[in-house]
């Protein structure tokens, strides 16, 4: 009889409960890693949930993460509150979630100081010179990662490229491209089935790691089962908590007011913003930027870098838009920029994430019901491609900005153009780690500028 591995029996037995205590400390962790944007946070959730620590199994974990991919908002953020509420009802949820953003809140209020305080000096201004070539190269790798795992077939290159082109070309909103992905994401599972069973292109859901706490056998737990009444409480909640800070806003400074508005605006980019960060930037920089004047393009696209260096979803980004705006607008007077500052980044904060603990509240029933159904997931895959399109015409955006800041009509920054594309053979080529790049273009950037 020969002696088993002990790695092996290790494998087969399946883990201990977690208790919330247990899980508060690593959602703690996770928010303090959470580095590589999307792409990066959902791997590393991967890695220590299905392949390590074997809390949920990767049929679940996969059927939870498209659910979120098709949410407005921040899909690993989402997905780490979907974990968390189905382990420990809605404290955990909730504590996950939270723990996921809190880091990269304060460490944001911190950074946007820093920049819009000293971002007029040599060395400040060197680095970012060095670093919004850097950031066109990242979204373009990111356009690259989440293609390779979600085209998987020439129908879904079809719909991404049809994505692109609405967007680009005829400027249609993004949420009307998720919707018409969809629509034909759920056509196709209904008349070509194999070619939308991908699950959004994020792995094979037939991998096995052992057993695992949530696997694919275990029912779903009494507080995940769909009740009218649990619903209706949810909805209620999440409205009375964004009625109370919205009324108080308005009825101390007015509609008109800056901090009100952005509450309004960033309510509104929660609610109809699909697609994860990536997507959501374009409409942000638009009201941001061109409509209310809270930053200008280059702060945005130097936001975006900061959001790219720190732990956290990227669409932390919102946190230096409303740092930026409350600051620059002295919304609290001269004498209180940073108070300003860090309370309008906190406000665009609640109002950005807010939604997204309703949408895991409210709507985890309801996808636990749909473990392997095709017409829930085919309208996903779909959806997913659509994103590619979407992130692609991102990059394009960034470029123009960055390569050609006077516009198409002034001189071309070669400087730029190089920085960038050296970046991008460093992400595609060699695998290089995104925060190694951002710091490599920094410092090249801060020669160039000091040498010119």
């Amino acid at each position: 009889m020969t002696q088993s591995d002990p790695a092996t029996l290790k494998q087969a037995t399946p883990p201990t409960a977690v208790s919330f205590g247990q899980a508060l400390l690593f959602w703690l962790k996770l928010g303090f890693i959470s580095f590589g944007g999307p792409a990066g946070q959902i791997a590393i959730m991967h890695q220590e949930l299905v392949e390590n620590r074997r809390w949920i199994s990767e049929r679940r974990f996969l059927h939870a993460l498209n659910y979120c991919m098709v949410l407005p908002g921040p899909e690993a953020q989402q997905l780490a509150t979907y974990i968390g509420w189905l382990m420990h009802k809605t404290r955990g949820g909730i504590a996950a979630g939270a723990l996921f953003v809190l880091p990269s809140l304060l460490i944001l209020i911190a950074l946007s100081w820093i920049y819009i305080a000293y971002g007029d000096l040599s060395l400040v201004a060197g680095l970012f010179y060095g670093i919004k070539p850097a950031v066109t190269a990242i979204v373009v790798q990111a356009a690259h990662r989440i293609g390779s795992r979600a085209l998987k077939n020439s129908y879904l290159w079809g719909i991404a490229a049809a994505a692109f082109m609405a967007i680009f070309a005829l400027d249609i909103p993004f949420p009307v491209i998720v919707v018409l992905a969809a629509i034909t994401g759920y056509a196709g599972g209904r008349l070509v089935p194999e070619k939308f069973k991908t699950g959004g292109g994020h792995g094979n859901a037939n991998t096995s790691y052992g057993p695992a706490l949530i696997d694919d056998d275990t029912p779903t737990p009494a507080h995940a089962r769909f009740a009218w009444g649990r619903l209706l409480w949810v909805l209620i909640t999440g409205l009375v908590l964004w009625a109370i800070p919205m009324g108080l806003l308005t009825t101390y400074y007015g509609w008109s007011h800056t901090l009100t508005q952005m509450g309004w605006f960033f309510t509104k980019a929660a609610l109809m913003t699909f697609g994860g960060a990536y997507a959501v930037l374009p409409y942000v920089y638009q009201g941001a930027v061109s409509g209310y004047g809270w930053l200008t393009p280059t702060q945005m696209i130097d936001g975006l870098a900061l959001g790219e260096t720190t732990p956290g979803p990227l669409i932390m980004v919102v946190a230096f838009v409303g740092f930026v705006g409350g600051y620059v607008k002295a919304v609290f007077g001269p004498d209180s920029l940073f108070l300003a500052g860090a309370v309008a980044a906190a406000l665009v904060t609640w109002f950005t994430f807010l939604p997204s603990f309703l949408f895991i509240l409210a709507g985890g029933p309801l996808v636990e019901s749909t473990h392997g159904d095709i017409n829930f997931t085919a309208p996903l895959t779909a959806i997913t491609a659509a994103v590619v399109g979407v992130i692609l015409n991102l990059a394009l955006f960034f470029a123009y900005h960055v390569i050609w800041p006077q516009g198409f009509a002034g001189q071309m920054d070669w400087m730029s153009a190089l920085i960038a594309i050296t970046a991008a053979i460093a992400l595609l080529r060699f695998k290089r780690n995104v925060i190694h790049v951002i710091a490599a273009c920094a410092v090249l950037g801060l020669v160039i500028k000091t040498l010119v």
